[in-house]
């Protein structure tokens, strides 16, 4: 949102945040534990991370030139419909 773009990519945007633990949780989520438990004393420190980074998320939202809505739903909705009636044979 910093940027006036969408980045939904964590690698990337770890980039900039340097989240020393977020590289273990992409790894796991890779390697198909998305279910897995994690220890208490991970938990703690996730939960802390939490709040946190929801205040930034916000605070970068308030901040943001990005429009509240999107504003390309027609063609999103035009590209969908034809994608479906169309499908890309393999």
């Amino acid at each position: 949102m910093r940027a006036g773009k969408v980045e939904a990519n964590l690698e990337n945007l770890n980039r900039d945040f340097k989240l020393p633990y977020l590289p273990e949780l992409i790894s796991r989520k890779l390697a198909g534990a998305e279910k897995s438990i994690l220890e208490d004393a991970d938990m703690a420190l996730h939960d802390k991370e939490y709040v946190r980074l929801r205040a930034e998320l916000e605070k970068a939202s308030e901040d943001s030139k990005l429009p509240d809505r999107p504003s390309n739903k027609e063609a999103l909705n035009d590209l969908l419909v034809r994608v479906r009636l169309h499908p890309i044979s393999s």
